[in-house]
């Protein structure tokens, strides 16, 4: 039903207007001397999307308008953005440009933040924005890769399965189906945000927004404490295309580039695409190799203008990803004679069998269509669906004690209809509604060995025993794993014991909005709200597999989980369902200082859902998590220098924790009310051009975000005073792009380094378990032809070669020994790319 009531919106719309005479705006943009600028964007402005590129002629094409007055914007980097107005009747017209090479690089980026195109410094909102000029200066394909550059976002990268997003010390890294994750990722306005499908290779994007503080009302009910928006490039009108081959070590492969064409003068086609393959870095003595990398990505889209008031967008996404083992290494367990190293070669137990297979894809329909020159209907249509499976070593050794997969299934439904209105004089906003549907479930196998899994837990089992069961080393003296030779205590143990749990969420959310900004001369006054309906119905199963394990029946069943190890089974699914309804929102005042110097105070409100948590003895429910964020900010671009500053605070309520322990008899990772948490923090970056072709960047961090010290009743909290996880106090990074011309092309050069501060890896904030403060030094330096038709670069990342931890504990640690992540090592290469 919903997509016969879309198709026939679209048919009304596309029908009120068919027949009215289309017109088109041609012309040509040059620079001082008259050479053409292929490359060069054509905007209309205040119209749904409209716009061009030069070719390599510098000409351009606007097609199917109808008779009226526009504004014309012509724009490239390096030079002065023009703009002329024409006013068309039942002719065509003509529309040249003559731009003037600006004194420095510095232009306001565009940005649809506030799901409208604005220039980012005059948007009340600490946003920051890269486009994909930038991803290539600094060679950027992978999330975790931009985040160097984005002050208060930190993105920890274990696999594309894995990833954790980190906003100003909120972390968002949960797998389970049944929770909502705090920061919202989103691809075209489609949201991504569960953990195991939210990872997407960087490649041919217009540009990727990420957004800070609250953004419950501009990107739904999930975006708590940020967003991250990837845009990706549309088709176009033009015939063009790219491709970038590429070499390095550790076997590193790349392959990525598109084609642009024109079908008709109504409807154009971009296929774009990415293949990237690493070996890892990582020996494993038991088979393989681990840490490496490979990934495919597809991407198709179709752009069709049915009318001249029209556009509608038709893309569908691809992406396989198969990568060898993460190397979960021991900190703690390890044959006679070798110290743990996370950084030398591991021996887990499943060699080669260890591994990610991956696979996301989706399709998107977005409609624009200019109802009135002040009104315009946006329509985003998307279906999309996950699934992967990872097999991985918990006990970071060779012991078969802790052989573990993951299993995560997802689908999802969205529509979502918006109105946005501009009277370009004082008032501008936009409201509407959506629905989101999701379904999947995450699955946990579970194998050990009986004998290896009590050596490796005995120091736990002789604690909780008081003494009485003793100690037993986990390796024999000659460094074989202790089997205790079919048995243990004159217990004769099973070598292959096997378990399972499996979790399942389900959602279907309802969501109304409204924001609107009324401006009066230098004051700006917005209040958006965001009103949700949501019906969740979440389950939980355990299962034993085979025969009881004997360990758990002939040693006091030592985790309560009899006649499993660790999951205790259940008969059947159990259930826990609920609706729940919240009203989010925020409160702006922005204030234009002068023509150069923005400014605003900004007031909001998040909440992450109420999570039905669902065990073996049943259903729980914790409250929803209410954050309260208050920030002041500055933004101010003046000739050569662009800068924004930010200051903000967060007040948590029920702060939600995720732990893994022994509950109602199984051992799961848990969501738990963890009481009241707040951060304080700072932010800034800038960007000064010395000329038009060298310009010094940077931006720095600071957050202060813990646990408080008591709850809303004065008791202490558990975790009073701990600071979150993956959150350093600060960090920053610096970078150069400088150009220098050279015969008919010139010599790049970019490089950049970035800082962080120490981190812990869990919220217990464990003495080792923990990061300290290190830096990166990458470059990316080359030769480029006329008009940049052709480049030849070479790269360098990490090139000190830092040692560094992206993750520490992990499942390892509830067993009490915590594994750990290295960091990739010095990495370099080379690239070229050709242009036409």
């Amino acid at each position: 039903m919903k997509y016969v009531l879309l198709f026939t919106f679209f048919l009304g719309v596309w029908g009120s207007n068919v027949a009215q005479t289309a017109v088109n705006i041609s012309g040509r943009v040059v620079n001082a001397t008259g050479g053409s600028i292929p490359g060069a964007n054509i905007r209309v402005k205040d119209m749904a999307n409209l716009g061009a590129t030069t070719s390599a002629t510098g000409e351009y094409l606007l097609s199917g308008l109808r008779a009226g007055t526009y504004t014309i914007e012509a724009s490239f980097v390096g030079f002065t953005a023009e703009s002329k107005t024409i006013t068309l009747g039942n002719s065509d017209g003509r529309l040249d440009f003559s731009l003037s090479e600006s004194e420095v690089l510095l232009e306001g980026a565009m940005v649809t933040a506030q799901r409208r195109e604005q220039d980012i410094q005059k948007v009340p909102v600490a946003v920051t924005s890269y486009d994909k000029r930038f991803f290539n200066d600094f060679n950027i394909r992978e999330i975790d890769a931009l985040s160097e550059f984005v002050p208060g976002l930190q993105v920890q990268l274990q696999s594309p399965n894995n990833p954790g997003f980190v906003i100003r010390g909120i972390t968002s890294d949960n797998g389970d189906s049944r929770v909502e994750p705090r920061v919202s990722v989103f691809q075209d306005g489609v949201s991504i945000s569960k953990s195991r499908g939210s990872v997407i290779e960087v490649f041919d994007m217009e540009r990727v927004e990420v957004l800070k503080g609250p953004q419950g009302t501009l990107f739904g009910r999930g975006a708590q404490i940020g967003a991250v928006h990837f845009v990706q490039n549309k088709a176009q009108r033009d015939l063009g295309g790219e491709l970038t081959l590429g070499y390095g070590n550790y076997n590193q492969q790349l392959a990525s580039g598109y084609i642009n064409a024109p079908v008709s003068d109504k409807l154009f086609f971009r296929l774009a695409g990415q293949y990237n393959q690493r070996d890892g870095f990582i020996e494993n003595l038991s088979g393989g190799k681990l840490n490496g990398k490979e990934t495919g990505a597809l991407r198709g889209s179709l752009r069709w203008l049915p009318t001249d008031r029209t556009v509608v967008d038709v893309i569908y996404n691809y992406q396989r990803d198969s990568y060898p083992g993460t190397a979960f290494i021991s900190g703690t367990v390890s044959p006679p004679g070798r110290e743990p190293n996370p950084f030398g070669p591991a021996n887990l137990e499943g060699g080669e069998d260890l591994g990610i297979d991956r696979k996301v894809w989706g399709g998107t329909v977005l409609v624009d269509h200019l109802l009135t020159d002040k009104l315009t209907i946006n329509a985003i249509t998307a279906y999309r669906e996950f699934y992967s499976d990872e097999a991985f070593d918990a006990d970071g050794s060779e012991l078969p004690a802790l052989s573990f997969s993951e299993i995560a299934f997802g689908r999802q439904f969205s529509q979502e209809l918006r109105f946005t209105y501009d009277n370009n004089r004082g008032f501008s906003g936009f409201m509407g509604g959506s629905y989101f549907h999701e379904n999947g479930f995450q699955r946990v196998p579970f194998q050990t060995n009986e004998n290896s899994f009590v050596a490796l837990v005995s120091p736990l089992l002789h604690t909780a025993s008081g003494g009485a069961f003793p100690i037993l080393p986990p390796f024999n003296p000659d460094g074989t794993p202790f089997l205790g030779a079919g048995g243990l205590l004159g217990v004769p143990l099973k070598d292959r014991h096997t378990e399972s749990y499996q979790n399942y969420g389900q959602v279907n959310a309802y969501e109304v909005f409204a924001d609107a900004t009324y401006s009066l001369n230098r004051l700006a006054f917005t209040l958006g709200l965001r009103a949700s309906h949501e019906r969740v119905d979440n389950g939980y199963q355990a299962f034993n597999h085979g025969s009881p394990s004997v360990a758990s029946l002939a040693l006091g069943n030592p985790f309560g989980a009899a006649p499993n190890l660790v999951f205790r089974p259940t008969e059947g699914i159990v259930r826990g369902e609920g609706t729940f309804n919240s009203l989010i929102g925020r409160g702006v005042v922005a204030y234009t200082i002068n023509e150069h110097l923005n400014s605003y105070v900004n007031v909001s409100r998040g909440r992450r859902p109420n999570v039905i948590q669902v065990t073996a003895d049943g259903p729980n429910e914790l409250n929803a998590e209410i954050v309260w964020s208050y920030e002041v900010g500055l933004k101010g671009l003046y000739k050569r220098f662009s800068y924004d500053l930010a200051a903000y605070r967060y007040d948590y309520s029920n702060f939600q924790v995720v732990i893994i322990e022994n509950q109602g008899g199984t051992l799961q990772a848990i969501t738990r009310d963890a009481g009241n948490a707040g951060a304080t923090g700072i932010e800034g970056s800038f960007r000064y051009a010395f000329t038009r072709n060298f310009s010094l960047f940077g931006n720095y961090g600071f957050v202060d975000a813990k646990f408080d010290e008591t709850d809303n009743n004065g008791n202490p909290q558990e975790l009073a005073g701990n600071r979150f996880r993956l959150t350093p106090k600060h960090s920053f990074s610096v970078g150069i792009l400088g150009d220098f011309p050279l015969g008919n092309g010139g010599i790049f050069i970019r490089p950049s380094y970035s800082y962080k501060s120490q981190v812990f890896f869990e919220e217990e904030n464990q003495a080792g378990v923990e990061q300290a403060g290190y830096g990166l030094l990458n470059a990316r330096l080359g030769y480029y032809g006329q008009k940049r038709r052709w480049e030849f670069a070479v790269y360098g990342t990490n090139l000190l070669d830092e040692q560094f931890l992206i993750d520490g504990g992990n499942t390892g640690l509830t067993f009490g020994t915590p594994t750990f992540i290295a960091g990739t090592p010095r990495l370099y290469g080379l690239q070229i790319t050709g242009r036409f």
